[in-house]
């Protein structure tokens, strides 16, 4: 296995994340604070491209509408009605 080299950071933290992760440590969840705050990144690089992965869907459907023509003007009764039946005929 290749070693890592790490990198010493400094973090400051409220004192209720301070004792929650004191607590984690010390209920053997984490072996470590440092194990804590990597899993803690992991998560949020998760979300991060989570996040990016539905930016990229949002940017294909508004450009799909874009191309699509031009919109109409519907009334909510209409638009109503017209999901109405869509759902009926699909049903």
């Amino acid at each position: 296995m290749k070693a890592t080299t790490m990198k010493t950071l400094t973090v400051s933290l409220t004192p209720h994340q301070a004792a929650m992760m004191q607590g984690a440590v010390e209920s053997g969840g984490y072996a470590s604070n440092s194990e804590i705050v990597r899993d803690a990144l992991r998560l949020w690089e998760q979300r991060e491209e989570i996040r990016q992965m539905e930016l990229a869907r949002l940017k294909r459907a508004y450009d799909e509408g874009m191309a699509s023509g031009e919109g109409r003007e519907v009334s909510a009764d209409t638009l109503l009605k017209e999901l109405k039946a869509e759902a009926r005929s699909s049903g």
